[in-house]
């Protein structure tokens, strides 16, 4: 899927393309587009667009972030209805007054970032921000996007999201459980809102209490704690470090599946992995860089010294320190790049029958701060 550029602005009037001026120079990756009566009065980058926009927003719709139209919102609701897909793809679309009095958030306020990129357009112009939706009026917690802007994801975006936005914005009794991650997803000084309490275990809780429950957590809810599965939000904070080791040339698909068997068996989320490590001998090795690749996982090396410098290892091996000058490569690859002081997986193997390839994986989860209760 082509990169989607960030704004597309659209105006049709004089007073309208002075606006659209002053946003393209304020944001960044943006185009203008005008009808030809305005090319003449226009930048040279300015593009053309048709009226009526039908044709144009039929190619430019999914192609931008953010669609700024300096035209009236009953115009642009009919303009883009036939357009719109699904609330977790389509992007944002804001409408501005020809006068630049108000921008109005009127497309994907939450998962399309609508909110804030009409708080930006407000910036600009000196206009007035018009949101709608009701979490960001209310100043409550956003259940649909708490933590992205840490690197949270949803462990599916499908399930209880709606009932989870009514409880937080109703002020029902919802309960917040943050067994790893960042605690800043909420501003620190700040007590949470009306409705939420807080909990930093999955341990000892009655689901029946609570409306819902937001969960955030790197572990498999359903497998670990089915008694919480039914009425939960699950939130997958980037928590894991793997270190790991194999013989050379091993196959990329089978240490793609040699991770994925380790994390199911141990219940842990692979949305959830943060970094993959070794040692430094293992830099260019294929399948752990074709790893990183695929997922988007930075990859660490360390030298055989640092990697023989950690404490915290379980299982060191004098064979392994024979061949490679330290007595434990994936255990000591996920503390360093953990941070962590104990690990969460202590180092297994992992071989496919009929193939001689051996690996070892280990796991340890990063450590964070606890978030104050009050």
């Amino acid at each position: 899927m082509q990169k989607r550029k960030e704004f597309a602005i659209y105006t049709i009037t004089k007073h309208g393309l002075v606006s659209a001026l002053r946003l393209q120079e304020n944001l960044k990756d943006s185009d203008v587009y005008v009808s030809e009566k305005l090319l003449n009065l226009a930048p040279k980058d300015a593009k053309k667009m048709s009226l009526p926009m039908g044709p144009t927003l039929s190619q430019t719709f999914a192609a931008y972030n953010c669609h700024i139209f300096i035209i009236s919102v009953g115009a642009v609701v009919r303009m883009i209805k036939d357009l719109i897909v699904d609330k977790k793809t389509d992007p944002a679309v804001i409408c501005v007054d020809d006068d630049s009095r108000f921008a109005i958030c009127l497309l994907s306020g939450h998962i399309g970032r609508g909110n804030d990129f009409t708080k930006k357009v407000a910036d600009v112009l000196g206009a007035i921000p018009v949101i709608t939706t009701a979490s960001d009026v209310r100043g409550t917690l956003t259940v649909d996007i708490l933590g992205r802007e840490l690197g949270w994801t949803l462990d599916d975006p499908n399930r209880n999201i709606t009932k989870g936005c009514a409880s937080v914005v109703n002020e029902n009794q919802t309960l917040l459980i943050q067994e790893t991650g960042e605690p800043h997803f909420w501003p620190l000084d700040k007590r949470l809102p009306p409705g939420l309490s807080y909990s930093v275990s999955l341990e000892g809780i009655d689901p029946t209490v609570y409306e819902t429950l937001l969960i955030i957590s790197d572990l498999d809810i359903k497998k670990t704690h089915p008694h919480l599965w039914d009425r939960s939000v699950i939130y997958r904070p980037k928590s894991l470090a793997l270190g790991l080791g194999c013989d050379r040339d091993t196959p990329p698909e089978i240490i793609e599946r040699g991770v994925q068997y380790l994390l199911q068996k141990h219940h842990l989320s692979i949305q959830s992995v943060k970094f993959i490590a070794s040692i430094d001998k293992k830099h260019d090795e294929k399948g752990f860089r074709e790893l990183s690749h695929k997922y988007k996982w930075p990859f660490h090396t360390y030298s055989a010294s640092k990697l023989d410098s950690v404490s915290g290892i379980q299982n060191p091996s004098e064979m392994v320190r024979k061949y490679v000058g330290t007595r434990s490569v994936a255990e000591a690859a996920s503390l360093l790049a953990s941070g962590a002081k104990n690990l969460t997986v202590a180092k297994e193997t992992y071989k496919e029958e009929g193939d001689r390839h051996n690996m070892t994986l280990s796991v340890a989860r990063i450590p964070f701060a606890k978030r104050k209760i009050f």
